[in-house]
Order: C-alpha cells, then structure tokens, then sequence
C-alpha cells in the first residue's frame, strides 16, 4: 500500500497504557495489517462522541481533547479532528500527535505524517512507531524501517511485530518467525496464516520434487494440485505439521482464505473428508478459486459430479486453469468434446500449460494426429514432461525415431518415468542392452512396474535370482501379471516354496495369463484336484493356449473322455503342438485309420521338438508299411 493509504481501511482502535497525568489513549493505524484485518470498530456511538466533546469543552484536557480528536477522526471529520489533535499534541499527548499523523497521511502529506509519528513514537507509542517503521520501509531505508518496527514490536504491538517478521522474512532472515508467532499469538490472522507457511514448509516431505520450493514460507502460491500433493506428503501431522495445522485453523476462523485453504487440504490427506470440505466451502465462499476447485474434486470423488461440475466452472470463471482442465476431463468422459476442448483451452488462456496437453490427448484420441503434435509439442517446449513423453510416442509411432529419442530423454531428464522405460524400449531395440537396463533400472527405482519385471529378466538371463526376485516383487504389488507368472516360475524351482509359486501362479492365472493358468492347472493335478485342474487348463485352452489344449486333452483322456480329448488335441496340434499331433496319430493308428494317422505322424514330425518327430517317423514308417501290405 502506498502512502497515501486506502481510505476504505476501516480504522483499528488500540487502548494503551495511561500516561501519568492523562486518560486512556486512542491511537489510530495509519497502515491496516496485510490480508484485511483489522478489526471493524464501526462508527462511535452519538452519546460516546457527545459525551468526548462535553469533557473536552469543560476540561481543556489534553487526554480529551485526543479523545474527542480520535473519535471525529473515526467518523471521517478530518477538519474537526485536527483541530482538536493539534491542540493535544501541542500540549503533549502523544496519542494526539500519532492521530494527527494519521489524518495528514490521509490528506496526502506523508512526509509531515512521518514528522508527527516520530514524535510519538520517540514519546513511546507502539502504534506510531509502527507507522513510521513501514513509513521508512516503502522508502527503501530498511535499516530505519527494522528500528522503529523493531520499537513497536518489542512494546507488544501486534501490527509491528508482523511488519517486522514480514521485513524479516524478505530478507531471509531467520527472526522472522519470532515476530510472526508474537503478532499470532495477539489475534493477527495473516501473522498466524504466514507463521503456518513457515511450519509447514518445515514438515517432513516423503517424496521429493519441485513442491516445496513452491510452498516456502512466503513463496508463490501454487495450484491446488500441488497443495494437495503436498498436504499429502505431510499427512502423519506431527511435528511442525501439527503446529501449522494449529495455526491454519486460529487464521481461518478468522476469516482467512487462504487459511481455510491449506486447512483444507491438510485435513483431506488425513482422510478427514467432510471437514475438509467444509473448510473447502468457507474458503470458496470468500472468493479462493483453488478452494472451490478443491471441493469440486472432493465432490467428483464422493460420485457428484453435476456438483463438482458447479464449482469447478465458479473456479475456472475466476481464472483457476486447475479446474478448467477438471471440467475439460468431465465433459471428456461423458463424450462430448466440443465443450472438453473449450475449456482445455481456458485453461491454457489461465497458464495452465496442461491444458496444452490434454488438447493433444483429446486430439490424439479423435486421430487429428496432427494437431494432437502441436499442442504436445507447445506444452513440452514449456517444460510439460508427459507431453515430451507423449509427442516422443507421436513422433515413434510415425517411423521418426531419431526425433522421439530426444524427446524421451527430455522427459525422462525431467522425471517422466514412463519416457524413462520408453527409452528402454528404444535402446533395447537397438540391441543397447547397457543403455536399455540403465532407464529400465531408473524407471523401476521411480516405481514403475513394467520396468521392474524387464530389470528382473535381464537379472535372470545374468544368472543374478536374489536381485531379480526383488524385483519381480515390485512388479507384482504393481499388478503385473507377467511378473507375478516369473515370480512363480522362480519358485517353482525350490520344493520348499511351493505353496507361494502356487499363489503367484493363481494370481497371474485369474488376470488371464495364459501360461500362468496351465502352470496352476499341473500344480493342481499333482496334488490330486482334477476338477481344478481341467478348470485352468480349460481358461488356457480357449484363451488361445496350445500347452492348454494339449494337457486339457491328457486329463480328458485319463479320465476316459477320449473323443473330447482328441478335440482338445486337434486344437492344439492345429496352433503347433507336435506332442498333440503325435496323440492324434497314435489314436488313429489304434482306430486303423492310416491315412489319417500318416497324417497326423507327418505334422509331429514337422513340428518337433527332435524326441517326438523321431517317434513320429518310426510310426510314419509303420503305417506306411501297413498300406503296403
């Protein structure tokens, strides 16, 4: 605020400590703390300021003639007020001579208010150093600004002690924190909102990345995503966090927003739902746009959408590009891109450079392949790593591989963890095994479960089981089911882990794999579960499986199911199976059918493997000599 001052500030009344030979002391702010608060004293009533001009004009008292000055002054009547402050201050009052600094800096004279405050504040008054510390500050002279602030701080004053932490923190001055809390600790909402910024950028953080510079004390604000994730990286709420939450709460019952806010989010990571949304709700109702965007998610998370729809367009309205994206993705799931794309673009009207990238995936999934480049590529030269990833994918899928790989490298440099197995892909294409393990290690580090399984099979082929198993287990809490498949079949090997392969073998079994559920099938029948058996075998089997088909058909068999057994092997011996296509010929052979069991002998011979086309010759000979006959 300049020094002029904003002549809608509602004026703050402090009682002070009597002078000897005077009444009580009104002294005015000339500056209102930052964030609106101070207090709304309203107009006097009539009696009050009748009864101040009555003492004044039987008096002639100093002490009243401040009174009644102060209260003319709160009403607005500069002409009346001086008057009677010049008198005071003429006589000593060192509460008058701080008014009378007030109402000239009203009427425009700074300088000659910084005059009046000196005098006062040299006489003891907090409000009037003050006033003058922040006088001298917007003048550039911080060493003058830090001295009378520091007066008015250390004499109790609640706005002195935060324009001192304010200077303070400015210049990254420890101290800060000191006057913050003293300015809390006496009712001031921003002191106690800017101290729990302090405390909250002290909690632990779990996860690393570009949150906390964002979030420092007195930084620049941040989307509510990132308040969100944050608030999440500090859920346990010990500590600092738990001060900061403290203080979150004393400044947004206050009517701090901004408070309300980070309340909010703070509560939500805790699970603590419906008083975050509550907090969500007052924020968003004083006009905090990620507030609202806040309570949308909250909302879209509960199954109300329609509501969330509602406060993310008040948010997106009020420039919040978080929630336009939000309203872009609901318009998207419910098919109807036109509006999708509208407000994809306000959020890239707003800064959201996600906007960009959700264009491309809008684009891209209604193969405008072209234009799905462009906006990939505009969100990526603006450091969006999933779109280098994405528009790396574009450009790959197009034959351009020598332009994706330097967009995969951007983005992986950046943290993508999908361009980081991406360029596992890439390099192992090129038979780089080195470089493909190097980013399929990165990404399974960053805990990605595809790359995880790929480390656990290049480990394999190396002969190094312990360091694989490891990371097959990460696979496999990822839901992989490949890994899960090898992490079974690793098992499988030591009779002492049986019944833990057969888990894994179940697990990848009931996702669909094929390979797993026949694994499962032979566990099964080993221990006597034929219906089990033929269960998996019979998944396998119609999922496309030739092992599948082939041991479906040996358990038909066994259990005198002969014909069927032989359907199961005509399926298997059709997709390669040789062992299936030597059944087959052995069945016909027994039926008398040569030519068909010749048949069959010529397709296990072709297919293998050497013990079954060497058997399937020898019978190969033996039809043919029983035709010959």
């Amino acid at each position: 605020m300049g020094l002029m001052g904003d002549r809608t500030r509602l004026w703050e009344t402090h009682r002070l400590v009597e002078a000897p030979g005077s009444g009580s002391e009104q002294e005015l702010p000339a500056y209102g703390p930052e964030g609106a608060d101070a207090a709304d004293a309203g107009d006097p009533a009539d009696l009050e300021l009748e009864t101040a001009r009555r003492r004044a004009m039987e008096s002639g008292d100093p002490a009243a003639l401040s009174m009644l000055g102060a209260l003319l002054l709160r009403r607005g009547d500069l002409d009346g007020a001086e008057r009677h402050l010049r008198a005071a201050t003429a006589d000593g009052d060192r509460s008058a001579a701080n008014n009378l600094g007030v109402l000239v800096h009203q009427r425009g004279y700074a300088d000659e208010a910084a005059g009046w405050w000196r005098i006062a504040a040299v006489a003891g008054s907090a409000a009037a150093a003050h006033a003058l510390g922040r006088y001298h500050r917007e003048r550039g002279d911080e060493p003058a600004a830090e001295y009378w602030l520091r007066q008015s701080a250390e004499s109790g004053h609640a706005l002195g002690a935060y324009a001192l932490a304010d200077l303070l923190e400015h210049r990254s001055d420890v101290g800060a924190e000191r006057w913050f809390r003293a300015a809390a600790e006496r009712g001031h909402r921003e002191a106690a909102y800017r101290l729990a910024r302090i405390l909250d950028g002290r909690a632990p953080r779990p996860r690393s990345g570009g949150l906390g510079g964002a979030l420092g004390p007195g930084g620049v604000e941040t989307s509510v995503r990132e308040l969100r994730a944050a608030a999440a990286d500090g859920r346990e709420g010990t500590g600092p966090a738990r001060e900061a939450e403290q203080w979150y709460r004393q400044a947004a019952a206050r009517g701090h927003r901004r408070a309300a806010l980070h309340l909010g989010t703070l509560l939500e990571a805790r699970g603590e739902t419906q008083e975050a949304a509550r907090w969500y709700l007052t924020s968003a109702k004083d006009g905090e746009a990620r507030a609202a965007c806040a309570l949308g998610f909250l909302l879209r998370d509960a199954g109300d959408t329609d509501s969330a729809a509602v406060w993310w367009r008040r948010a997106a309205q009020d420039g919040d590009g978080n929630a336009a994206n939000a309203l872009g993705a609901l318009h998207a799931d419910r098919g109807e891109p036109g509006e999708a794309e509208r407000w994809y673009r306000a959020a890239l009207e707003a800064g959201d450079i996600n906007g960009a990238y959700n264009l491309g995936l809008l684009c891209a999934a209604q193969n405008r392949t072209s234009q799905a480049e462009q906006w990939y590529r505009r969100a990526a030269y603006a450091g969006h790593r999933e779109a280098a990833n994405a528009l790396a994918v574009l450009l790959l899928q197009g034959g351009d591989a020598a332009g994706a790989e330097p967009w995969f490298s951007k983005a992986a440099e950046a943290g993508s963890v999908d361009a980081a197995f991406n360029l596992g892909i890439l390099y192992a294409g090129r038979d780089e095994d080195r470089m493909a393990f190097q980013w399929y290690e990165r990404a399974a580090t960053a805990g990605h479960t595809d790359a995880a399984l790929q480390v656990a099979m290049a480990l394999m082929r190396d002969g190094d089981e312990e360091a694989a198993e490891r990371h097959l287990r990460v696979a496999v809490r990822g839901g992989n089911a490949e890994a899960a498949f090898r992490l079974g079949a690793l098992l499988d090997r030591d009779d002492d882990a049986r019944e833990e392969c057969e888990e894994w073998y179940g697990r990848a079994a009931r996702q669909g794999h094929r390979r797993a559920q026949v694994r499962l099938g032979m566990l099964v029948a080993e221990r006597g579960d034929v219906v089990e058996a033929a269960h998996w075998y019979r998944e396998a089997a119609e999922a496309g499986s030739r092992n599948g088909a082939f041991n479906l058909g040996l358990l038909l068999a066994r259990e005198g199911s002969e014909p069927e057994a032989a359907l199961w092997w005509a399926r298997a011996a059709e997709a390669g199976h040789g062992r299936a296509a030597l059944r087959l010929a052995l069945l016909a052979a027994r039926r008398g059918d040569l030519t068909e069991g010749r048949h069959w002998c010529d397709r296990a011979v072709e297919l293998g493997p050497a013990e079954v086309a060497e058997r399937a010759a020898r019978l190969r000979d033996a039809l043919q000599q029983e035709l010959s006959a």
